[in-house]
């Protein structure tokens, strides 16, 4: 039996070194999605429901990330809204915002720019997968809980024989390097780690498996050629931070662009304020709204503040990120590696304002 202690996001603090950093501004975020396509922003939209479908992803591109679209609904109006995003995207004038993340240079390749959809792994997502590749979509992540499994790495080499050569897949979820060595194995040029620790999983608590995902990320980290996507447990910039300073090339965001303008789902009305619904990909809810079988439940649904426009969100998070890398002295990504202390509880206590009540 494995006696090793197992970190998480909470469980660290990052040490700051010398920087001489003379303007946040200035610091790049680029980074790699997968082995063959970049980002200016290492933030991704998830493949859940209430979170990324068309206008998620225009606007993550925009900012300098991008939207994974979801999955749950007919492969025809799926493929269709890669169409749709893949017109736009290619007419679409680049924008810079006032934290300078974008320059031309970056995107005057198409092939750089991923147009990034999510599949299954039954054998109808074969023929979801070559309708959204003809569609236009150059990155597939193949999206489930459970990623270190024969019928994701028989998908994996799948893809590789049967789609075009410019498609990436990225697969997950996986939280060990023996998953990361088999994926790998079977020609995948990205990897998805975390598993149980979503703002709305149970699979810690329905099954007893899962591993906090500092540690996950660590382990990984250590035998991968490919990049890596931190997903779950993500709650603040700080925690993306982290992530990215042990190597991650990119983190996997719900929860936190739950609630948006472009996030699917209505605005509610309450007395409480306004409302949108958010829930987990494996949630009850999620099955019945898309007529799935009623089994395997390991998620929870609930409702989440309205946030008006996701830009306001990002801006937030890259804010935070670059003063990260300022406090580690990286003008980039692969120079942001501080080293951490484990801190205890009441370390914990004393990372948070706690004046406030």
């Amino acid at each position: 039996m494995i006696k090793k202690e197992y970190l998480t996001y909470d469980d660290i603090q990052l040490i700051p070194k010398f920087s001489s950093i003379k303007s946040r501004r200035d610091i790049s975020l680029r980074t790699l999605v997968s082995k063959r396509y970049g980002l200016y922003i290492p933030l991704v939209a998830s493949p859940m429901d209430t979170v990324c479908e068309e206008e998620m992803a225009f606007k993550m591109f925009r900012l300098g990330g991008v939207g994974c679209i979801h999955r749950f609904m007919p492969e025809n109006l799926q493929s269709d809204m890669i169409s749709r995003l893949r017109e736009r995207i290619f007419n679409s004038k680049i924008s810079i915002d006032d934290w300078g993340i974008m320059k031309n240079d970056w995107h005057s390749e198409i092939k750089m720019i991923p147009i990034m959809a999510a599949i299954g792994v039954q054998d109808e997502d074969k023929d979801r997968a070559i309708m959204l590749t003809n569609a236009g979509a150059n990155v597939l992540v193949i999206d489930v809980a459970h990623g270190h499994h024969i019928n994701v790495i028989n998908m994996i080499k799948w893809c590789k024989d049967n789609l075009p050569d410019n498609v990436d897949i990225i697969a997950g979820n996986i939280a060990t390097k023996e998953a990361a060595i088999d994926l790998e194995n079977a020609g995948v040029d990205g990897l998805r780690v975390g598993i149980g620790g979503g703002s709305l999983c149970t699979t810690r608590i329905k099954t007893g498996f899962g591993i906090p995902n500092v540690t996950a990320l660590e382990e990984i980290l250590l035998v991968s050629t490919v990049p890596i996507m931190a997903d779950g447990g993500i709650r603040t910039s700080g925690d993306i931070a982290k992530a990215l300073s042990l190597g991650a090339s990119t983190v996997m965001l719900g929860s936190l662009l739950a609630g948006t303008d472009e996030a699917p789902g209505k605005i509610i009305e309450t007395t409480n304020g306004l409302i949108k619904r958010y829930r987990g990909s494996a949630s009850l809810e999620t099955k019945i709204t898309h007529n799935k079988e009623e089994r395997n439940i390991e998620g929870e649904s609930t409702t989440i503040p309205y946030k008006g426009g996701v830009k306001f969100v990002i801006n937030g998070l890259i804010d935070g990120i670059k003063s990260a890398l300022s406090y580690g002295g990286a003008n980039n990504l692969p120079e942001f590696n501080p080293e951490y202390v484990q801190v205890t509880n009441s370390g914990i206590s004393e990372s948070k304002p706690h004046l406030l009540k």
